[in-house]
């Protein structure tokens, strides 16, 4: 599912912020490296919605948020 709204880096900081107790720190470190990275606007929005309301979120939905960070990651430093 994708957006139509194109988020802001600040948007993504805000959120990033926003969900930071809920986070892995491995995700949340890897998600502040990314943002310091210049990441596109596409990047911007996918990692925008793999924030937006995790904690909400059941613990297998956590998990597979959790590989699709993993991945985003991945796919900045290769």
């Amino acid at each position: 599912m994708s957006c139509t709204i194109d988020h802001s880096k600040q948007d993504v900081i805000n959120k990033l912020e926003s969900q930071k107790t809920h986070l892995p720190q491995s995700i949340y470190s890897g998600s502040e490296k990314l943002l310091n990275s210049n990441p596109n606007q596409k990047t911007l929005n996918e990692l925008f919605h793999l924030l937006k309301k995790y904690d909400l979120a059941d613990k297998e939905e956590q998990l597979k948020r959790n590989q699709a960070f993993e991945a985003m990651f991945a796919a900045d430093i290769g």
